[in-house]
């Protein structure tokens, strides 16, 4: 944060979401991944009023049903991590299921239905292991897509690798083979999609929280010595600055395409805090940790163009086939964004999930963004992720 007037300060120094990428599958991170920050103490409110306001106009909820969610969606991420390593080599997968309130487990025996079990999550037996799908998936990472084909990701409820393609595209000769191909590799599902996705960079615009060259992005997280955002705002060795023109810090690591994350160090007269920006009309949001929701879980989004939307998570570990190339191991979400929104904060409750890479739609007709997890631009950068 800088000295000045106080939104403007919180603009740029809040630190909104902008997403650092994954390495891509089959492909080692040059340093192992952290283990999440840890969660906020039971007595910490986990989200603030405005986080509330934004899931009862965004997914239907009154303000106790959205606290109640939130406490039901923390519970479902414990258990995902116990019922994981309890299932071992027969684990397929996990969603948060909002209907029941519960996390439910894919397992590939019987036998570890009962375990799951008692350990507080509903089961599903299915055919294939997670570890399976993820070598399909794999195989596909490998393939030239065509720009017909939106993007691939595991999906643990149908058991199967999902390819998204393009409504108006999905018969065109490039697209059918690739899907034919990526059949021969495992099970595939298809998926159809309005438009093919693109990042969420736009022009510079007076008074947004960072600069680029010509271009404008949103801020992701603090961590300890900068922030973290989108790579495809802005290469390595680049020059950011500020709300007001000055000089605010340096990329000191970029990935794009492949990844899409990024790390800006600050320079001095900027520093950190532990907040999403609130946008003047609603409370911060502070951050308390970066403990990974599952896959059905709500998530919101703070950006410098739309502020904050929720929605629900989509899907893990997808492969996003943008114009410039594709992205590896993103996190597919409901939440609509626009230009300008690329790098913001995506949250759960008071948990720090990752940064905005792009999407399809706007909020106004609604669409689909994907995000780079948190935990993994952490790792990549050795960073530490700033909380309260």
């Amino acid at each position: 944060m800088k000295h000045t007037t106080p939104l403007r300060a919180a603009a740029t120094a809040l630190l909104l979401a902008v997403g650092l990428g994954a390495a891509p599958t089959g492909v080692a991170s040059a340093a192992p991944l952290p283990e999440p920050a840890a969660a906020s103490s039971a007595a910490a409110p986990s989200a603030s009023a405005g986080l509330l306001d934004a899931m009862r106009r965004d997914l239907g909820l009154t303000a106790s049903q959205a606290e109640e969610r939130l406490d039901a969606e923390r519970a479902a991420a414990a258990v995902e991590k116990t019922a994981r390593q309890a299932a071992g080599g027969a684990y397929g997968g996990s969603w948060y299921e909002p209907s029941t309130g519960r996390l439910v487990v894919a397992v590939t025996t019987r036998a570890k239905e009962s375990e799951a079990r008692a350990l507080g999550a509903d089961t599903r037996l299915v055919r294939h292991s997670a570890a399976a799908l993820d070598r399909a998936k794999a195989r596909l990472d490998t393939l030239r897509a065509p720009t017909g084909v939106a993007g691939w990701h595991v999906d643990p409820r149908t058991n199967s690798v999902v390819v998204t393609v393009v409504r108006s595209e999905r018969e065109a000769p490039a697209v059918r083979e690739f899907v034919d191909r990526a059949r021969t590799g495992g099970p595939v599902t298809v998926a159809e999609t309005a438009q093919a996705p693109r990042t969420y960079a736009a022009g510079t615009v007076g008074g947004d929280p960072y600069y680029t060259g010509n271009v404008r992005c949103s801020i992701g997280f603090s961590v300890h010595g900068g922030f973290v955002t989108a790579g495809h705002c802005g290469q390595a060795g680049a020059a950011v600055r500020g709300w007001d023109g000055s000089a605010m810090g340096t990329f000191q690591g970029s990935s794009f395409p492949g990844n899409d994350y990024a790390y800006v160090g600050i320079h001095s007269g900027w520093w950190t805090v532990p907040v999403v920006l609130g946008w003047g009309t609603i409370p911060d949001q502070l951050v308390r940790g970066s403990a990974e929701a599952p896959v059905g879980a709500s998530i919101c989004r703070s950006g410098s163009t739309t502020h904050w939307h929720c929605g629900t998570v989509l899907a893990k570990n997808e492969t996003v086939n943008y114009s410039q190339g594709a992205v590896h191991q993103m996190t597919k979400t409901s939440v609509c964004a626009e230009g300008g929104d690329s790098g913001g904060s995506f949250l759960s409750g008071d948990q720090a999930q990752g940064v905005t890479s792009g999407g399809w739609g706007n909020c106004s007709s609604g669409g689909q963004t994907w995000f780079q997890p948190i935990n993994e631009i952490l790792g990549r950068y050795g960073l530490t992720l700033h909380t309260a």
